[in-house]
């Protein structure tokens, strides 16, 4: 197995023991979403994005907007890890007064912008993008939404504004776990069909495994090849990925894991590394 790869998918195991750790302590909080978009967050902030810890507001860094804020948890885990802020910090989720809240916002090291309200985090993410072409700067804004969430209107505005003003600097991932918090999306509100909806407003679009760390490397490198037009990358996912009882469970949309079911959860995400490690030495 390539380090690289190697690297990155213990990377993302380890983020999802956190993300496990840090509800079940809080008591409160969201693992679906929060698991199924760790790997997306794990290749941007470990391989893909330009970016300083150590100067979280280095002028030249690409930037990341969590517009689905309440999966804050996963970003929470790869900002520590990172170096943005201790670890210890991750047992205070939630707590009042505490640096990390249930949604992102700026008194955390690397976040660039509260997000909570959702369907608003592309049209932040637009002005970036719009901020950047003007001031002639190379930086990229990657943009994580939810597939709930891209059924509000605002989204679809600041995506035909995005091919408008030709923002190839901007790039948005749809985490497409077809959950939301009522249930199944194609029961809430159907997005399909989406690849040619983004398509028509003018967005090159690449679709992808959401958990095969090969595919999101190669969806993020062909997006900063296109010029001229914004990238969406519909990233396929599962709802509680990498907790067998957890994966395709509307509940586990914002119910924190009990101290046992945190238990279970870390036991097999220790199963999943050992496989990995023996798939690596094979």
């Amino acid at each position: 197995m390539d380090r690289k790869i190697k690297f990155l998918k213990k990377k993302a195991t380890e983020i999802r023991r956190l993300i496990v750790q840090m509800l079940a302590k809080a008591g409160s909080g969201h693992p679906g979403g929060s698991l199924s978009s760790t790997d997306i967050i794990t290749c941007l902030f470990f391989a893909v994005m330009r970016h300083t810890p150590s100067d979280p507001q280095w002028s030249d860094r690409d930037r990341f907007h969590l517009s689905k804020g309440h999966c804050c948890p996963a970003l929470y885990a790869a900002l520590s890890l990172c170096g943005y802020f201790p670890k210890k910090e991750l047992w205070n989720l939630r707590q009042l007064g505490a640096m990390l809240q249930g949604h992102p916002d700026r008194r955390t090291p690397g976040v660039e912008v509260a997000s909570g309200s959702l369907g608003q985090g592309l049209s932040v993410a637009l002005g970036m993008a719009l901020a950047g072409k003007v001031d002639k700067k190379d930086w990229r804004i990657y943009c994580l939404m939810g597939d709930g969430e891209i059924q509000e209107g605002n989204i679809w505005e600041a995506a035909m504004a995005a091919a408008h003003f030709k923002l190839d600097n901007l790039c948005g991932v749809v985490d497409y776990n077809h959950f939301q918090i009522d249930g199944r999306t194609e029961e809430i509100m159907n997005l399909e069909p989406l690849v040619n909806k983004w398509e028509s407003f003018g967005w090159h679009v690449v679709q992808c495994d959401g958990h095969n760390i090969e595919e999101l490397l190669e969806a993020f490198d062909e997006a900063k090849a296109i010029k001229f037009k914004p990238t969406v990358i519909i990233a396929h996912t599962v709802k509680g990925k990498g907790v067998s009882f957890m994966e395709h469970v509307v509940d586990f949309h914002g119910r924190a894991p009990t101290a046992q079911e945190k238990d279970i959860a870390l036991k097999e995400l220790d199963e999943i590394e050992k496989i990995e490690e023996t798939k690596g030495k094979k």
